[in-house]
Parts: C-alpha cells; structure tokens; sequence
C-alpha cells in the first residue's frame, strides 16, 4: 500500500469515486456521512498519492449469537448469549486503484484499529455480497459461519 494513506473521513471529495459497484458508490456519495454523523458506522478513506479518495470501509459494533460460532471458536469462549463484534460493514476501492492488494490493505487497517481499540470486540465480522466476495475474505483468514457461506467471522 506504498503511498496511500489511511485516514477517518472527513470533509474528502466523494463525488468522483467510482469502484464499479453503483450500491457502494451510490452509499459512499450520498449516506456515508450521514451514518457517520448519527455514529452509526465510522467511515475511513485511503487516499492516494496524487489525493484522491482510491477506497473506503466502515466499521460498527454489532454482535453475534454465541449458538452462530463455530463449534470449535464456541468452546473457547465464555457462554454469554451475545459475543460482541466489529462489522465491517462497506468496503469499496476505486477502479483505477483495484489489482494492487488496496482491499486487502484495507481490511488489514481495519483489524489494527480494531485491535487498538479500547472497546472490546471478539471477532470482525462481513457480509459478503457474492461468492466472490466470500473467497476475498476466506483468504485474508475469514471463515464461513455454519449459517450462513456468505457472513464470515475473523478473531481480531
């Protein structure tokens, strides 16, 4: 991720991103500070070495029904009927910036502020919106919960 920077959002320019997907430019454009603004999610940009927004997440807490883990993350953990969590709710990097691991950067940024966070959290969880999706996150070290192929769970 040589010359990007990982930044929270701000007053960036969002008008002019485009990753390919209308739902996450469409959000990205015209909700994201919204959520931001009612603490929601908190949203967080890489921005490129000539300045332009090349991608985004957001994070929100959330949590998981302790019967929804693995059986073998289950029995690691206490019993508590809800095991607290990160989602990373949007991911988006822009078409001109994809092919060069910027998601996987993301991500990544995303675990290290989760980490140093001082609110709890167990696991980050994602929705993926396809099967594609799914294999992107099961290589960066996520895995499928029995429910469900497309959420899946990483221990922070």
């Amino acid at each position: 991720m040589s010359g990007y920077v990982v930044e929270p959002l701000a007053g960036h320019d969002r008008s002019a991103f485009d990753s390919g997907s209308d739902t996450l430019d469409r959000y990205f454009r015209e909700r994201i500070t919204q959520d931001v603004r009612r603490r929601i999610a908190t949203g967080f940009v890489a921005i490129a070495p000539d300045g332009a927004v090349a991608g985004f997440y957001t994070l929100a807490p959330t949590s998981l029904d302790f019967d929804a883990l693995p059986v073998a993350r289950a029995r690691k953990l206490p019993r508590y009927p809800l095991v607290p969590a990160i989602l990373l709710g949007r991911l988006a990097v822009a078409a001109q910036h994809q092919g060069v691991r910027l998601g996987s950067a993301l991500v990544a940024d995303a675990l290290i502020r989760c980490r140093r966070s001082e609110i709890g959290g167990y696991a980050m969880i994602v929705d993926a919106k396809d099967d594609a999706a799914a294999r992107f996150y099961e290589h960066l070290g996520f895995e499928a919960l029995p429910s469900s192929a497309h959420r899946l769970i990483r221990p922070i």
